[in-house]
């Protein structure tokens, strides 16, 4: 096996120390992950040109305090702590997350129908239509061991700033070029609860489509997820116009930050 330039060992290492120490953005988006930059400055500056790191924050009297990891950035490190096998964290040693496959379409419609009840849920058709139109913007948590997928989070794109409840059922308003993302469907399946994958799905899904250059996720939920989304980093826009399923419910939405 060739040798590594020690070039080349600084910046993987580098890397792998900013993902291992990442924390959230207390100060802007909770979604975003950033990273003390006390390292090598040259590799610090190579990681910025490859985009594995980005946006760095300034701090008082000038230069450089922390970054945002990228998208980019945490997929290369995950793969080096594999090499290198160092553990990850746990949620990200038990799932991976990414867009659905065209073959798990009747897993997820199958999920949609177990997670909500009959007149909240979207029908199969909907779902598989969906999911053959857009499917970039259905983001799932699959199980490593099982291959099964344990939740999803799925919306399609638009210009328009109101939610309204044909998003739900017309699938031709999808915009891929559209800069705001109308959310139709955050299900985890029951056996899967209480690990912290919701918000992982919902912040791996703020993240992405922030680099897509999104600009803002849009939602309703009942009164009782209100919480939930707030901390998330979501707020509550009040009631919604949606009557969908003949329910009450709250208008959330977030803003993205690049």
């Amino acid at each position: 096996m060739d040798k590594k330039s020690r070039q080349e060992a600084i910046d993987e290492l580098t890397l792998a120390l900013l993902y291992l120490t990442r924390f959230p953005d207390g100060e802007g988006n909770r979604y975003d992950e950033i990273a003390w930059k006390n390292y090598d400055f040259n590799a610090i500056d190579r990681l910025d040109e490859e985009k594995l790191i980005i946006n760095p924050k300034r701090k008082r009297g000038g230069g450089y305090k922390y970054a945002y990891m990228t998208e980019k950035g945490r997929e290369k490190a995950r793969e080096l702590l594999r090499m290198m096998n160092i553990e990850d964290d746990s949620i990200y040693e038990k799932y991976e997350f990414r867009s659905i496959r065209p073959e798990e379409a009747d897993e997820a419609a199958e999920i949609e129908r177990i997670c909500f009840p009959p007149n909240e849920a979207c029908t199969k058709e909907h779902i598989l239509e969906r999911i053959s139109v857009a499917s970039e913007q259905f983001f799932v948590a699959i199980e490593k061991e099982t291959g099964k997928i344990a939740g999803f989070l799925n919306g399609i794109c638009t210009d328009e700033m109101a939610f309204r409840d044909e998003f739900f059922t017309d699938e031709s308003l999808h915009d891929p070029k559209g800069k705001n993302v109308m959310l139709l469907g955050l299900d985890v399946l029951p056996e899967y609860r209480k690990q912290g994958l919701a918000r992982e799905l919902v912040w791996n899904y703020c993240r992405r489509e922030e680099e897509q250059g999104r600009r803002r996720l849009v939602l309703t939920c009942n009164a009782k997820k209100v919480k939930m989304y707030r901390k998330f980093g979501f707020r509550d826009l009040g009631e919604s116009a949606s009557e969908w399923g003949g329910e009450k419910w709250h208008e959330m939405d977030i803003f993205l930050s690049w």
